[in-house]
């Protein structure tokens, strides 16, 4: 039921009979970070990128510098600080936005969010001036309230587009498949767990009873690699111990959404993946669900699917933490100045 992205290799290979088509201008926002550096590589290494634009607010000359040495065909270009913002969007087919700060041991999502929260407004604000049209990828955490903020800053610009903006959780639905077949000993390029919800904590819900192929666990296996799922992030930031947060997993995952993508905009059917979007699946305004993905965006929602009992409890447990983000974001950009 549910397709999965491939990885960038195979995506390389498929990719160069339609390289003709492949004319797409790929904006990196935040591309000397922990993420946005591993990102803009694997980026760079697929032929469906011509153009990469790279922007941070230091060090992306000299990031850019490194990358235009690789010999692959596109284009690279490196812009720094506010007065370059808008040069590095223009023209842009599709945005990713890791910029912010990465978590800390002993820091929440949730005390991200001044910092991100302003940080991802004033991007979003410049994607509506200089390119309205491409795709947003937000994977500035906490993307449960960046999302929500980033359409409400395009609202005010009068040019939202809500089958245009994601919130990439591709990293939930990558952690599920790795950890279910390790636990199964499958090969986890063959394992498809969808994860729906938002992207934090209890609101990450992988619904298990979905996976392809078809797993089973006991109830308090289930448990358990359920609570691993939401807490991986948690996992990396105190396995590195005050170094960082998930950054290379994160750039592979949104590698791996920003390439799908791109596939459906050059007209590969059949592309589905989950991203936390504007939704009328749940109560909540925004929810992440699979997506049949199209030329314009989202072509479908594909809903909920079938859930398990525990599944439902998952969802119904995650609704009021998830409005409440919401919320949060909505009033951030609803008392901006």
């Amino acid at each position: 039921m549910f397709s999965r992205a491939v990885r960038p290799t195979v995506s390389l290979a498929r990719s160069l009979s339609t390289s003709s088509q492949n004319n797409a201008k790929v904006a990196v926002l935040g591309a000397s970070g922990g993420i946005g550096q591993p990102l803009s590589l694997l980026l760079k290494n697929s032929p469906l990128v011509s153009h990469l634009s790279l922007y941070d607010i230091a060090h992306t000359p000299g990031v850019a510098a490194d990358l235009s040495h690789i010999e692959t065909r596109a284009q690279v270009t490196g812009h720094m600080g506010p007065d370059q913002l808008d040069a590095a969007l223009q023209g842009c087919d599709v945005v990713v936005i890791p910029a912010g700060v990465p978590r800390k041991p002993g820091m929440t999502r949730d005390d991200l969010f001044n910092t991100n929260a302003t940080i991802v407004a004033t991007l979003a604000d410049a994607c509506a001036r200089n390119c309205p049209e491409a795709m947003i990828c937000i994977i500035a955490n906490p993307v449960n309230s960046t999302i929500p903020i980033t359409s409400e800053v395009m609202k005010k610009r009068g040019v939202y587009n809500p089958n245009r903006v994601f919130g990439v959780t591709t990293l939930d639905i990558v952690r599920a498949n790795t950890f279910v077949a390790e636990l199964k000993g499958l090969d986890p390029a063959r394992v498809n767990v969808p994860v729906i919800g938002g992207h934090a904590g209890k609101t990450i819900i992988p619904l298990i009873s979905n996976c392809t192929p078809k797993v089973e666990f006991p109830a308090d296996q289930l448990s358990a690699l359920t609570g691993r799922i939401q807490e991986a992030g948690t996992e990396v930031v105190k396995a590195k111990a005050g170094a960082g947060s998930a950054t290379l997993s994160m750039a592979y995952a949104g590698a791996r959404f920003t390439f799908s993508v791109l596939d459906a905009m050059n007209g590969k059917e059949g592309v589905v993946e989950c991203a936390y979007v504007r939704s009328e699946e749940t109560e909540c305004k925004y929810f992440s669900t699979p997506l049949l993905l199209g030329k314009s965006g989202i072509e479908k929602n594909l809903g909920l699917g079938r859930l398990s009992a525990f599944e439902e409890k998952l969802v119904a447990d995650a609704i009021d933490e998830l409005k409440a983000s919401i919320k949060k974001g909505e009033d951030f950009v609803a008392n901006m100045k």
